[in-house]
């Protein structure tokens, strides 16, 4: 697959353990395939969800809150966790990384948004990969669902704004079924989808895991968007990193939505 600049999206339920506290090895093999990628020439923009979760785990919580001044505190301890490990990480390959924390508010005007498309783009001229989330401790429309909904959404519009070639959603399945293969033992994955029609956000139906917001049907809207946009995009399983390299070998990984001619 030929793509330059990538928007790699990876979700709650890729980072942590069912516990909420961060799942160490995969974190590790992703960081190590995303260096490797930003070494061969790729330019890398990370979208990771997980400071709920984290804070969760770190905090020894029975379960997410639910109240909003619960998220926005847990967020903050999460958060605070979770870049520390990928500046520790990432540091080990010798890259740098900076955090880009945004709001719907961020984008909402053409000069704001501009605002964004500099920053983005002059940490990606210096080498640096951006790791991007929404701003979960102080915007709370956001944890209620009203901003840019979740990070599956939010990794369509980072796409949009760095004028990305592809868009990656790192997630807990191994791309789009006829069917929910948890339960039906008949679905069968779809390769590739070259237009998303009511037929296939029918197919989307249904929740994610009980770590992350999101299920398929935010990741096919996030699709949806970014191929509008002639940005290709794909969803695949996260549980093992290193099928990136597949990914880009073009091989038959994931589903693969095709770009809308621009």
């Amino acid at each position: 697959m030929e793509a330059k600049r990538v928007v790699v999206k990876v979700g709650t339920s890729t980072l942590t353990h069912e516990s909420g506290r961060l799942n160490l090895r995969r974190v590790e093999q992703l960081v190590k395939v995303l260096c490797d990628l930003n070494n061969s020439g790729k330019e890398i923009v990370l979208v990771s969800s997980g400071a709920i979760g984290v804070g969760v785990g770190k905090l020894g919580l029975k379960q997410r809150p639910k109240e909003t001044k619960d998220k926005q505190a847990v967020a903050a301890v999460g958060q605070c966790e979770l870049m520390f490990i990928y500046d520790k990480l990432f540091g080990e390959y010798n890259h740098n990384i900076a955090q880009v924390l945004l709001t719907k508010f961020a984008v909402d005007t053409d000069y704001k948004k501009q605002n964004v498309v500099n920053t983005m783009e002059t940490l990606i001229e210096m080498g640096i990969i951006p790791i991007v989330n929404e701003n979960d401790t102080c915007a709370i429309d956001e944890l209620d669902g009203e901003n840019f909904g979740d990070n599956d959404n939010l990794s369509a519009i980072v796409a949009e704004i760095v004028n990305a070639d592809l868009l990656i959603m790192l997630t807990d399945i191994d791309g789009l079924y006829t069917g929910n293969p948890r339960n039906d033992s008949n679905a069968q994955k779809i390769d590739v989808v070259e237009q998303i029609t009511d037929e296939i956000k029918t197919m989307a139906g249904g929740s994610g895991s009980n770590r992350g917001t999101g299920g398929m049907i935010t990741k096919i809207t996030a699709a949806e968007h970014a191929t509008s946009l002639g940005i290709e995009c794909c969803i695949m399983n996260g549980e093992h990193p290193k099928r990136l390299y597949d990914l880009f070998d073009g091989k038959k990984i994931g589903t693969v939505f095709k770009a809308n001619k621009k």
